[in-house]
């Protein structure tokens, strides 16, 4: 039985502004390219595997086609390309009907663009992009060796995979809502206009809600960390607001929901909010949310922030935000591979 891959290469992730002002690590699309040449070498671990590939406007597709192994079938995916985040959703889509496992080279927007509609499908994220949650430097050839056990079926997916949280967004203006979905953390910003969508300054930080939280990690999650630790694979999420201007949200922009909330005096943390960044931030208030608990916000003039880039500007609304466990299934791929180990699968003799 033929085990199908889905290939997902981000040609614009970890490109960002970030290179230039701060200490985040750069990945070219050459680099990219040799990435994906590894995971193609690592899915020969297993026989009869065909890989699907999304395509791209760059020509980076075509040469990790044309750098294919011989002895595996690779092609394409039929679609329309559009050169943004819509192209990795129509794989996804159309991976979650054909695929039994996806690799995913990109940063967190990339991995969320991916969740989106890739179903239960199975995801190795393998981190090419800036400020990464969510992906993981993770060799490509270890990677594509685990989606290939698991998407055959050699490694049941069911042991293998965690179910990652998301963060469910509805902005409410007059009489229109507008909805948003994001994976690791949204935030709400005090800044006019989304520019250059990374998030330089943490002063420009109002508050936000993640669905996980460690001080190992980057930006809202990272912050959320040094109060709390949440797992990923945990139910629910958490709320925090920041101290800004007397504890009111400044600048026009409140939190609601703060008397639910930890609402001693201001606790500075320390964390790590963009690379090469170490900052010091007063949390006003923090609570840890339940699985579709909201925590809300009223804005005059604001941005909100999505998986650590800013995505969209409101005036004169409510954001009002909720942890969701309904994420993409992660495949843990180390414990995937010291499975395959005790079962004897890389033994020849």
């Amino acid at each position: 039985m033929t085990t199908t891959i889905g290939l997902v290469v981000n040609p614009a992730a970890g490109r960002d502004i970030r290179r230039l002002t701060g200490g985040a690590s750069v990945s070219n699309n050459y680099a990219k390219r040799r990435t994906a040449g590894c995971v193609l070498a690592g899915l020969t671990l297993v026989d009869d595997v065909e890989v699907l590939v999304m395509p791209d406007s760059t020509g980076l597709a075509d040469r990790i086609v044309d750098d294919a192994p011989d002895d595996l079938g690779v092609e394409f995916v039929d679609m329309t390309v559009t050169a943004s985040g819509q192209d990795s959703r129509t794989a996804a889509a159309h991976f979650a009907e054909h695929a039994d496992a996806v690799v995913v080279l990109g940063g967190d927007g990339t991995t969320r663009d991916v969740a989106q509609t890739i179903d239960d499908v199975p995801v190795v994220s393998i981190s090419t992009g800036t400020n990464n949650v969510v992906p993981t430097p993770v060799d490509g050839t270890v990677a594509g060796a685990a989606a290939a056990l698991v998407g055959s079926g050699a490694i049941p997916a069911a042991e293998a995979t965690t179910r990652h949280g998301t963060i469910e967004v509805d902005v409410v203006r007059s009489e229109e809502t507008t909805v948003i979905r994001g994976l690791a953390t949204v935030g709400v910003l005090d800044r006019p206009f989304v520019g250059t969508r990374a998030i330089l300054d943490p002063s420009d930080i109002v508050g936000g809600v993640v669905s996980r939280s460690s001080p190992a990690e980057i930006g809202l999650s990272g912050i959320a960390g040094g109060l709390v630790t949440h797992r990923p694979d945990e139910p629910g999420g958490v709320g925090f607001r920041l101290a800004r201007g007397g504890d009111d949200g400044g600048d026009g922009t409140d939190a609601a929901g703060a008397a639910d909330a930890t609402t001693n005096p201001a606790t500075t943390v320390r964390a790590i909010t963009v690379p090469g960044r170490l900052s010091t931030v007063d949390v006003a208030e923090h609570r840890v949310l339940d699985d579709g608990e909201g925590y809300a916000f009223e804005v005059d003039r604001g941005v909100i922030s999505v998986d650590g880039e800013r995505e969209r500007e409101v005036r004169n609304g409510t954001v009002r935000l909720r942890p969701v466990s309904d994420g993409p299934r992660l495949v843990d791929v180390e414990a995937v591979l010291e499975r395959a180990a005790d079962d004897g699968r890389f033994r020849l003799g």
